[in-house]
C-alpha cells in the first residue's frame, strides 16, 4: 500500500487472486446460475438487500484469507461488502467482476471505501450489516519481510476502531476478529514453571516476555484482541475471536511475506516445544463462517483454529519448503535431541463446534 504498482505487478496479483479464489471453491457454481448482480465500487453507498439476503462485511476483504472468506461467505447464502481502502483494490475487484470470478445467483458484493484508521467511516460502511469479519491484513508498505512494533500499533488502533465502529451501528448484532494462536503460546516458563501443559483458547501469551523478544507480531495480535474483548464488553457487543495457526495454502508466502516471516519469529521454540501448528486458509474460512453461525445459538469466546501440528524434522522441512522459507527457520540443526515437546495445542472447542454442524475437524485434545 502506498505506493504506485506497476500494470504487470497489477496484472500478476489479479492473476494470482483468481487462482486463490478457484482453490477456495469460488469457481464452484451451479448449474442454473444466470443472475449477476456484481461487485459495486462506491465511496459511500449503502446498499439495500432482502430480508432473505443477510449483509455481513469484511475488512480487508480483498487479503488471501479475506477472500476465502468473502467466498466460504458467498456459497453459504450471504451477501458481502468488501471493505477497501485505495483504488487500487478496488480495481482489482472489478477485474474480477469481469471475468466472473466471483459470480453469485442469490447474492451480491459490494466493495466500499473506508479507513480503519476512522471510526466515522467503518460506522457508515458498516451500516445495515449484521455482521462483520475483521481480518485485519496489514502488510510491510515496502514489500519487505518483517513486522515492526509500530505495525503493532498500528493493528491495536484498527481493531479499537473496528469494534467501535460496531458498537455505535444498530445493525451489526456479532462480529468475529481474526487473532492468531501466538496470542495463546508465548508464555514465560521461568516465572511460571507450572504452566498447564494443555494450551487452548484460555491460554493467554505473557506480553512481556514477547516485547523482551520482540515478538511484534505477537505483541500486535495480543494487545488488538485484548482491546477488541475491553470494547466488546464495555459495549454490550456480542464478539467471537479466532486464533488460527500459521495460514497456508497456495501461493499464500508469495502473497504475504510479511506476516508468514513475522509468524515464524521464535519458530524454533514453537517447533520444539510442540506448538508449531498450521491451517489451511479454506479450513480456516470455513470456521470463521461456521463460528459466526453459530453465535446465533452457543458460539461464544475464543476458538484456536489449526489442522496440523509439525512435530517431526521432516515435516518441518516439508513446511518450510512448502512456504520457501529456510529449514533452520523451523527447527534447528539439533532438533532431534531436544526430546519430547513439553506442551500439547488443544483446538477441542473450536472441533465440537464444527461436529455439531457436521463439519470435519484436525481434533486435538
Amino acid at each position: 500500500m502506498g505506493f504506485v504498482q506497476s500494470e504487470a505487478r497489477k496484472k500478476m496479483e489479479i492473476e494470482e487472486m483468481k487462482c486463490m479464489l478457484a482453490a477456495c471453491g469460488g469457481l464452484n457454481r451451479r448449474k442454473d446460475d444466470e443472475e449477476f448482480q456484481g461487485i459495486r465500487a462506491s465511496s459511500k453507498q449503502v446498499v439495500e438487500f432482502s430480508d432473505e439476503e443477510e449483509l455481513v462485511c469484511v475488512t480487508s476483504g480483498v487479503s488471501y484469507l479475506g477472500l476465502a472468506i468473502v467466498n466460504r461467505l458467498m456459497t453459504r447464502g450471504y451477501s458481502v461488502r468488501i471493505i477497501v481502502d485505495n483504488e487500487e483494490d478496488k480495481e482489482k475487484l472489478r477485474e474480477l467482476e469481469t471475468s466472473g470470478e466471483m459470480r453469485t445467483s442469490k447474492n451480491g458484493i459490494i466493495a466500499v471505501m473506508a479507513k480503519l484508521a476512522e471510526v466515522e467511516s467503518l460506522v457508515e460502511a458498516f451500516q445495515g450489516c449484521h455482521g462483520v469479519f475483521h481480518t485485519s491484513a496489514f502488510t510491510d508498505p515496502a514489500g519487505l519481510s518483517g513486522y515492526t512494533k509500530s505495525m503493532a500499533e498500528i493493528e491495536v488502533r484498527a481493531s479499537e476502531n473496528v469494534m467501535e465502529a460496531c458498537s455505535r451501528t444498530p445493525s451489526v448484532r456479532n462480529c468475529v476478529v481474526t487473532s492468531s494462536l501466538l496470542t495463546c503460546l508465548w508464555r514465560d516458563i521461568t516465572t511460571t514453571p507450572e504452566l498447564p501443559p494443555v494450551v487452548n483458547h484460555e491460554s493467554w501469551s505473557d506480553e512481556s516476555l514477547c516485547i523482551r523478544n520482540k515478538l511484534w507480531y505477537a505483541v500486535g495480535k495480543l494487545r488488538a484482541e485484548k482491546a477488541a474483548w475491553k470494547i466488546a464488553k464495555e459495549r454490550g457487543l456480542k464478539l467471537v475471536t479466532i486464533c488460527p495457526g500459521l495460514i497456508t495454502g497456495p501461493e499464500y508466502f508469495g502473497k504475504n511475506p510479511t506476516a508468514t516471516i513475522a509468524y515464524l519469529k521464535g519458530g524454533q521454540e514453537m517447533f520444539r516445544d510442540g506448538l508449531l501448528a498450521t491451517v489451511d486458509v479454506m479450513n480456516l474460512a470455513d470456521a470463521h463462517a461456521r463460528v459466526f453461525e453459530e453465535m446465533k445459538r452457543t458460539a461464544y469466546g475464543r476458538y484456536v483454529c489449526f489442522d496440523r501440528v509439525i512435530q517431526v524434522e521432516d515435516e518441518a522441512e516439508r513446511l518450510a519448503k512448502e512456504i520457501g522459507v529456510p529449514a533452520n527457520k523451523i527447527a534447528s540443526e539439533d532438533a532431534s535431541n531436544c526430546g519430547p515437546p513439553r506442551f500439547v495445542l488443544s483446538n477441542k472447542k473450536l472441533c465440537n463446534l464444527m461436529s455439531r454442524t457436521h463439519r470435519s475437524c484436525y481434533d486435538r485434545s
